[in-house]
Formats: C-alpha cells, sequence, structure tokens
C-alpha cells in the first residue's frame, strides 16, 4: 500500500492485449466514487497500456480542517483496472489490476519525478516533517514552556501524532525516532505566534515566529450619491446639512498579520518553502482574552531564502492575511 501526494499527477495502468475498452473504479473510504470508461480504436490490436489519472478525483475528499490531535488526514483509495474485448466495457473481461493507496494532502516536486509517495525517497518510520540532509537528524524550534505534536509514520505504514511537554529538549516516537527540540526565549517580544500550516507531507505542523508582530486593518467600500433635497410646503427646496449626499456601503475590512521569525539555522529553510507552497494555513492567536485557531493565507508571494554563507543570521519576515472578512458576513 503506497501514501501517494495527491497534489501531484498520480498514474494508474493496466497492460492489456487485443481490449477494445478499460474500465477503471475508484473507490474512496470504501464508497464507489468513479467509473471511468475509455475505448481504444481498432487499431490497438496488440499489447497496449493504458492510464487513469486519480489525484485530482481522491483529493476532492480530502476534508481539510485543522485537527488538535496533529494526525494526518488521509483516504484510502482503491482502484480497479479492468479490460474487455468490446467497447463500454463491454463483452468478455480480459485481466484485472487492482491498487491500494493511502492519499494525502502532499506533492513532490519536479525532479522528485512521477507518482510521488510520502514520504519521498525516505523509509518508514519517519517524521513528516522536513529533515536537516546534513546530519540526517530532526530538530525544531519552539519557545520556552510550550508544548506539542509532532506527526509520524510508523513502521507498520500508520499515521500517528506524537506530543512533547513545554520542557522537553527532545522527542521521541513509538518507532525509537528522536526530534530534538532547540527552545528559543522570545520573551522580549511576548510568547512568540505559532502558524500552523499543511506541509509537504500532508501533515500538520508548527513554525514558530519568535520576534515581534504588527496588525494591519485595511478597508474596502463602495460608494453612491444620494439626492438630499427635501421640498416642504410654502417654502423653498432644501437640504439637511447632516445627511450626507455621499453615501457609503458595503463596508469590509482584512486585518493582516506581518510576523518576524527570529533567527533560524540554514536547514529550516524547507519549512519556509513549505509554509510558501501550503494551501491550509492557521495562526494561534488570542481574542478577548482567549486562545483561538484561525484560518490565514500566505499574502507574501516570494521569498528569498538565506544562508549561513550570504546572510550569516537566516530571519525572515512574512505577511498573512486572515482568510476571511473582519465584519462577519457568513450566511
Amino acid at each position: 500500500m503506497a501514501n501517494i501526494a495527491l497534489r501531484n499527477p498520480q498514474f494508474k495502468y493496466i497492460q492489456v492485449i487485443g481490449a477494445r475498452s478499460v474500465v477503471c473504479t475508484v473507490t474512496i473510504d470504501g464508497t464507489l466514487r468513479y467509473t471511468l470508461t475509455k475505448n481504444l480504436p481498432l487499431s490497438f490490436v496488440g499489447s497496449e497500456t493504458v492510464n487513469f489519472d486519480i489525484a485530482e478525483l481522491a483529493r476532492d475528499y480530502i476534508e481539510i480542517t485543522y485537527q488538535s490531535s496533529y494526525v494526518p488526514q488521509k483516504v484510502d483509495i482503491s482502484t480497479v483496472i479492468k479490460g474487455y474485448t468490446l467497447i463500454n466495457g463491454g463483452g468478455s473481461e480480459l485481466n484485472t489490476v487492482t491498487y491500494t493507496d493511502k492519499g494525502f494532502e502532499a506533492y513532490g516536486t519536479f525532479e522528485e519525478g512521477v507518482n510521488p509517495e510520502v514520504p519521498f525517497g525516505r523509509t518508514a518510520p519517519t517524521y513528516l516533517i522536513p529533515i536537516n540532509e546534513d546530519t540526517d537528524t530532526f530538530t525544531i524550534l519552539a519557545p520556552n514552556n510550550t508544548a506539542g505534536k509532532l506527526p509520524s509514520v510508523t513502521s507498520l505504514g500508520g499515521t500517528i501524532a506524537t506530543s512533547f511537554t513545554s520542557s522537553a529538549t527532545s522527542v521521541t516516537n513509538v518507532d525509537g525516532v528522536v526530534c530534538n527540540i532547540k527552545r528559543i526565549d522570545c520573551t522580549k517580544y511576548g510568547e512568540g505566534k505559532k502558524i500552523i500550516y499543511i506541509n509537504k507531507y500532508g501533515a500538520q505542523q508548527d513554525l514558530w515566529f519568535f520576534l515581534k508582530e504588527t496588525k494591519n486593518l485595511a478597508r474596502t467600500n463602495e460608494g453612491y450619491k444620494s439626492n438630499t433635497i427635501t421640498y416642504p410646503s410654502g417654502s423653498n427646496a432644501t437640504y439637511n446639512v447632516q445627511n450626507a449626499p455621499n453615501k457609503v456601503f458595503n463596508t469590509q475590512a482584512k486585518q493582516t498579520h506581518t510576523l518576524s521569525s527570529g533567527y533560524y539555522p540554514e536547514f529550516a529553510n524547507q519549512q519556509f518553502e513549505e509554509l510558501l507552497l501550503s494551501e491550509y494555513i492557521w495562526l494561534s492567536t488570542v481574542r478577548k482574552g482567549s486562545g483561538i485557531i484561525i484560518p490565514v493565507k500566505v499574502k507574501t508571494s516570494t521569498v528569498a531564502f538565506k544562508t549561513s554563507v550570504n546572510d550569516r543570521l537566516i530571519e525572515y519576515t512574512m505577511e498573512f492575511e486572515e482568510a476571511f472578512d473582519y465584519i462577519n458576513n457568513i450566511r
């Protein structure tokens, strides 16, 4: 069973001889969702390979939401492809190929080739976060006195999340895989800001911004010119100077947060890359004295990756826009 990345094309194929049609059924989480048929021309008289791309079909059934458990969200996919002697799946059945996969909200890069699989060249068990390729070890940065969770794939192919305490300097999952935790004192600027995002591996990951935060509110509205003249009986036309002739309506606002990361080691560049490319991002913040998780979008569209050779200190500033209107208009 493969853990497939559904943000990339995922091709499933069958080798047929003398077939006039091929039928592909895609079953997702136990329910038949799609039946696809390809009719083959008469010129296909020998051995032919027929492919179906199932990625977008399966991805439609991953409902990504924030999960406090941090267990990666996925779908179970069964793809069955059959060759037939007549068009539209008619006649005799020739042969059958079955694929069983787990689909993740994950992606591979161009260099990783066709049909990329999580965790992209690494073997299970492993954490579903970027690895320091120089040392082949895992390290995350977190503020002092802050607990958290790390997603991983087990030796048996399952997905779990492992918790670590607010004082831990490392975390070990059930398979004995260790991730080091580098603690940062960010009390000068508060408690730090936590961004949660779906990373390259289709798992929730935390990325802390340790330095200052600035917030901005941008307003939009529309306007029209109103006739405010009145015509009282027995008097000349008049108007009320308190009644504005230039009216405003449909006022709405967006709030943005500009966050500074603080100083990160060079191997963490991969985390900022994956944040920039993520389609699901949340900000942990405080509203009315209570903690809340809100959806945001990365408003920053480009990031110049820094290195210790060129920049010495690696620090990023990114702008996030709340993914909803500030004045509630949900109907």
